[in-house]
């Protein structure tokens, strides 16, 4: 999962999956996370796959990526191969390196995950149908301001004339990605919420729980892709999903804001129908 020297991470068409789907999947391994890391990646990440079909989303072609702290970390950036299935998608997560690192202020190196799949992605659901991938993120710290051509050039062997802003980056990223910022629980809300919204707006999600990652970043693809078009719809499919039934409200919580961003944003107005069809549903 070394990135030094690689050229492209390929996301392609297949006889199998005619129609792919790239998705990126970027962890926060640093200590601030606590247990979170090895409870994403030994238990919650391996059944995504799976997950992503129970909500509709089909052919998806899964990267893991993994982020540290460059100014102090042996590995700030790791990154997998895209896959399409379960098991080696769980062979990738196993050879994670959960470094429990990170440096003593309140940043974590995410710009570099950014970088990397704005510079160093090939997408055939980009190249062929003009339709982006989805990033999400997952942490609890804020991104440096900018992303240092130095430790670009120690870490990916880039050369760069000069650093490039964190805004910069997340502009060239949402070329060919939808990036997302998924914040574990509310408990390290405060830490970085802020920041992230100022960079990606309704794109950063504050879970209650860890437990509930896949499930939302699953919901995510499935709204965005209109496979699901109103949150009583996806409460739904998550109970076919296998989300436990005590963890489908705080789920579709945490969507809310998004889910009324891209109900507006196709029929306009629709946010009102999106949390009554959610009240009826928890009702029920």
């Amino acid at each position: 999962m070394n990135p030094k020297g690689v050229r492209v991470r390929e996301s392609r068409d297949s006889p199998e999956h005619p129609s792919s789907l790239a998705i990126a999947f970027a962890l926060d391994v640093t200590g601030s996370m606590g247990d979170i890391p090895d409870l994403l990646a030994r238990r919650e990440l391996p059944k995504f796959m799976k997950v992503l079909g129970d909500c509709g989303v089909t052919d998806p072609q899964i990267v893991f990526l993994a982020v540290g702290d460059a100014t102090c970390d042996r590995a700030a950036l790791q990154v997998g191969q895209f896959e399409s299935t379960a098991e080696l998608i769980d062979q990738w997560l196993t050879w994670s390196f959960l470094e429990g690192g990170g440096g003593p202020g309140t940043s974590e190196s995410y710009e570099l995950a950014l970088y990397f799949l704005a510079q160093h992605m090939d997408l055939d659901c980009v190249r062929k149908r003009n339709r982006k991938g989805y990033a999400f993120l997952t942490g609890d710290e804020n991104p440096y301001p900018a992303v240092s051509k130095h430790q670009v050039e120690a870490l990916c062997g880039d050369v760069l004339d000069e650093d490039i802003p964190l805004k910069e980056v997340v502009a060239a990223c949402t070329e060919t990605f939808h990036p997302f910022f998924l914040i574990p629980d509310l408990d390290r809300r405060d830490r970085c919420e802020r920041t992230w919204r100022d960079v990606l707006g309704d794109h950063v999600i504050a879970m209650e729980a860890p437990e509930d990652t896949c499930f939302v970043a699953a919901s995510v693809v499935a709204l965005g892709e209109r496979h699901v078009t109103d949150l009583d719809a996806m409460a739904r499919r998550l109970e076919t999903a296998g989300a436990p039934r005590d963890r489908i409200g705080p789920i579709v919580r945490a969507l809310e804001p998004f889910a009324g961003a891209v109900t507006e944003a196709h029929k306009g107005g629709g946010a009102r129908t999106i949390l009554d069809g959610l009240r009826a549903w928890l009702r029920r």
